[in-house]
């Protein structure tokens, strides 16, 4: 069935409309002419007219009783009918064609709108008064709740405290989960903290549940003091990790966990460090995994991880990149940059990012000039680094002369790097006076959260968070739950979110084509430890305890030296059966390597930045022009990576797009190689392909 459409032209009345005023006077007068022009020419009796204008009059007062109408809307619908009804009985006894029976109706055609006019406003104006007396009659009850919180609370802290204030206002939260109460303080100096110093107290004197608490926090002024009262333990229960995996950036936060007004809280880290700590048991690796998937979702942020402990914060991150592809067949990034797992890779790890602060100090002079600020601009294409360190505190008070040397290096990158972008997060056991004593720690670490899990032993809060009067481990007795202070917010209650391996996984395929790429001036600096992180001779402990399946049923058969689909960081060719031949062993590495850098194009391995400096006075900002080697460094890795198959141009300068390459540059290099050796032509015209030297026919084998 075809739907057509009708169009009107000129002038559309809407039958189905209600009348108004005038209309609804119009209406009634015609009726009332034309029943008595037809009644005179059919001889009707003028009582009927009557008797069917005293029904409509009954009728629409017995309607308004009902609706509840104003008794003047009542009069003058009533009034209506008998008025039109008695000058159609009198026109009809008498004569409806003349001036004056005219006249008179009209007369009332204009009354019946002025009154219909009047009484609508008046309707209007009881419906408006009636909404305002039902908002008044809530706004009453709400402000006598209100007046009763005041009240009993002004009594409270009058007998807890020994201090009068005066409320100046109530706000319920809008979760139901408690309120905020706003007082003055009375005067002669009074502060805040005297109220703050008795949390405890006034929590106990409120009977609040266990859980809830009664903080105070400073108010809009000094004279002034905030007091959020939780009346429901939203921590009691566990929440999972938000579903919704938005971008964020280094300089809108990070959400670390929620307050216990359901409201998240957030960690602003671009000039800050942070520290957190939590005894066995008490959710302090969730947490971890909670800041890595804060990160992984950041626009901005590149994240490198030390764990000495077998590099277990880091594993489950790394973990989706290992399979051959991901969603709808696209290989995925790994959701933490770096990952160093022992002394020697946490060394040349910290090495790099003392490097790539320093440098970037001296290179980006110009864009902080034009940018008028003495920090690093951070964005998409100059990320910060987050280099989060699993118990690193403990690192910064080991006596082993070795974990000393790295305990030295974290130091310097909090102490000397701000401004060059990149930041720490260290974890620990325990807030002790050891871990606190470091006055590196205590200035720096400014973002802290203590995750208390209902330990009593080595939680020293005081210490965490001097001035956190009335904190106490037995308000958070669940895992997750602890408390988060910064300089933003003060320290007080909050939970995190739990996330399990799966969401982690999620998490990975959600933000892959979202990190940023490390930096052309900083990846010269960083050099050949960055650029080759993921060498198979640097990773083979992830995957070492696969080499040997004690089940040779269960035993992998992929192929050594098998490429994966999707050409992503595939570590599964680790997973064969080892031999005992060492050039299989090196061309597993070699096929390793070209698969990482054919999917991520890791950075040359160019000399030390420092003696490639120009010999001359003034700033050396060559580094900008970087750009060109790592394109041809990356166009070379696609190029091995094609295998015998070969590639072209075309296909190599699609890849190259982050560079701004085009084909014909990408041309100019393919001739160059054929004409050294470094690959060979094969075909003509469109069917021309290039093949590396080690992939080409009756090339030799590779040492």
């Amino acid at each position: 069935m075809t739907a057509s459409t009708i169009k009107h032209e000129g002038l559309a009345l809407d039958w189905a409309a209600g009348h108004g005023p005038i209309t609804g006077a119009l209406s009634a007068t015609t009726g009332a002419y034309a029943i008595a022009t037809v009644g005179t020419l059919a001889h009707m009796p003028p009582t009927w007219a009557l008797a069917v204008g005293a029904v409509g009059a009954l009728s629409h007062t017995a309607s308004g009783l009902r609706q509840r109408l104003a008794a003047r809307t009542i009069g003058a619908r009533a009034a209506s009918w008998l008025l039109g009804s008695g000058w159609t009985t009198w026109a009809l006894a008498t004569n409806p064609l003349t001036w004056t029976a005219l006249g008179s109706l009209a007369v009332i055609g204009v009354g019946m709108g002025a009154a219909a006019r009047s009484v609508g406003l008046y309707e209007e104006a009881r419906e408006l008064e009636a909404l305002a007396a039902a908002e008044r009659q809530v706004a009453r009850e709400l402000s006598a709740g209100r007046r009763a919180i005041a009240a009993e609370w002004v009594d409270r802290i009058q007998r807890v405290c020994g201090i009068t204030v005066r409320v100046l206002a109530v706000e319920m939260w809008p979760t139901g989960t408690g309120f905020t109460i706003d007082a003055e303080l009375p005067q002669g100096g009074t502060t805040y903290d005297r109220i703050a110093r008795e949390n405890a107290r006034l929590s106990a004197d409120a009977r609040l549940p266990h859980g809830c608490t009664a903080a105070a926090s400073p108010g809009i002024d000094q004279g002034r003091v905030l007091i959020d009262v939780t009346t429901v333990n939203v921590l009691a229960a566990e929440v999972p990790y938000p579903s919704e995996y938005s971008a964020l950036s280094i300089h809108t936060g990070i959400p670390w966990g929620y307050r216990t007004n359901a409201e998240e809280i957030c960690a602003y880290l671009r000039e800050q460090c942070a520290l957190v700590v939590g005894p066995t048991g008490s959710g302090k690796t969730n947490m971890v995994h909670v800041i890595l998937a804060g990160f992984a979702r950041a626009e901005d942020i590149l994240t490198w991880v030390i764990d000495l402990n077998a590099g277990s914060a880091g594993l489950p991150w790394i973990r989706p990149a290992m399979e051959p592809t991901g969603d709808n067949g696209k290989a995925v990034r790994p959701g933490i940059d770096w990952l160093a797992a022992s002394h020697e890779e946490a060394h040349l790890m910290l090495d790099a990012a003392l490097r790539v602060g320093n440098y970037r100090k001296r290179a980006y002079q110009d864009l902080m000039a034009k940018a008028n600020t003495d920090l690093l601009p951070i964005s998409h294409e100059i990320p910060q680094i987050m280099l989060l360190i699993d118990e690193g505190a403990e690192i910064l008070i080991s006596r082993d002369p070795e974990i000393r040397k790295l305990a030295s290096k974290i130091l310097e990158v909090i102490r000397m790097l701000r401004a060059a972008g990149i930041r720490t997060v260290l974890t620990a056991l325990g807030a002790t006076g050891a871990v606190l004593g470091d006055m590196m720690i205590r200035r720096e670490a400014k973002t802290r959260v203590a995750l208390t899990g209902g330990a009593t032993e080595g939680m020293d809060l005081a210490k965490l968070f001097p001035g956190g009067n009335g904190l106490r481990i037995e308000q958070a007795p669940h895992k997750g739950t602890g408390f988060m202070g910064t300089p933003e917010s003060p320290a007080a209650l909050f939970g995190t979110w739990r996330i399990l391996p799966n969401q982690i996984r999620d998490i990975v395929h959600a933000t892959s084509d979202r990190h940023p790429y490390l930096d052309a001036v900083s990846a010269k600096a960083a050099g050949p430890d960055y650029a080759r992180r993921w060498d198979s001779t640097r990773t083979a402990w992830i995957t070492e305890h696969q080499h040997t399946d004690p089940d040779p049923d269960e035993a992998d058969t992929v192929p050594a030296g098998t490429a994966p689909a999707g050409g992503g960081l595939n570590l599964s060719a680790h997973r064969t059966a080892p031999t005992p031949a060492a050039t299989d062993e090196d061309a597993l590495a070699a096929q390793f390597r070209r698969e990482i850098d054919a999917q991520f194009a890791t950075t040359p391995e160019p000399a030390d930045p420092e003696a490639e400096a120009p010999v001359r006075p003034g700033l050396n900002l060559s580094a900008h022009r970087a750009e060109d080697n790592d394109a041809q460094h990356a166009a070379l890795t696609l190029l091995i990576a094609a295998g015998p198959a070969g590639t072209g141009a075309s296909a190599i300068a699609r890849d190259l797009d982050r560079y701004g390459t085009t084909r014909q540059t990408v041309a100019g290099w393919l001739k160059t190689w054929a004409e050294e050796g470094e690959a060979v032509r094969i075909g003509t015209g469109t069917k021309t392909r290039y093949v590396h030297r080690r992939h080409a026919p009756e090339a030799p084998a590779e040492d």
